[in-house]
């Protein structure tokens, strides 16, 4: 029975990722100076070192929602290990790697240099990976419906960086793709509540 509510309780925690990565991110952007979703990136909220962006605590704001966020997440990873086969299981394992990266990029800002787009680069296609592999993993399960929305939101997180061309700041495509991973991560925490 403990156990149980343990690894209820850490299915909720994915739900609460996204509720805490979200709201920071988008407080962090309404004290921003003069930030400008077609010119900025989302991480430049969070570098310390422009001020004229990142001033009013958006910095602390921004760096400490995907720390916060990225732990939450790794914790619903790890709960979301106990279900399905071995696809599910190594696309969740992916997933958990997903949220070290989501903390690293609260971890090393912009001003730590190359390590940050490492980490950003490595939240997006490895969470893109993670849920192609959970998803035919559900389908093989007999969860086809789930399984296919599941595989096509992994594509959905990649389609946004067509946009990047469009616009000289990538807040857009970042904002676009981090929300499809978000309203997954709901969906799967609902999902899984629901069905224990």
């Amino acid at each position: 029975m403990a156990q149980k509510k343990i690894i209820m309780i850490a299915w909720v925690c994915g739900i609460l990722a996204s509720v805490v990565v979200l709201s920071c991110v988008l407080t962090a952007v309404s004290r921003s100076p003069s930030f400008s979703w077609t010119a900025n990136m989302l991480s430049d909220l969070g570098d310390s070192t422009k001020p004229a962006i990142s001033g009013n605590g958006a910095d602390s704001m921004f760096n400490s929602g995907l720390i916060i966020g990225g732990v939450l997440l790794l914790v619903f990873a790890v709960g979301r290990l106990v279900v399905g086969g071995v696809l599910q299981r190594l696309g969740t394992i992916i997933l958990l790697l997903g949220a070290i990266a989501l903390a690293g990029i609260g971890v090393f800002t912009q001003s730590e240099g190359d390590i940050h787009i490492y980490v950003a680069g490595a939240f997006f296609g490895l969470s893109a990976l993670s849920f192609f592999l959970i998803g035919v993993g559900l389908i093989l399960a007999k969860f086809k419906k789930f399984g296919l929305l599941t595989v096509v939101m992994g594509l959905l997180v990649g389609i946004p960086w067509v946009l990047v061309s469009v616009y000289t700041g990538w807040a857009i495509p970042e904002t676009l793709s981090a929300g499809v991973i978000f309203i997954w991560v709901v969906f799967e925490g609902v999902r899984l509540c629901i069905s224990k």
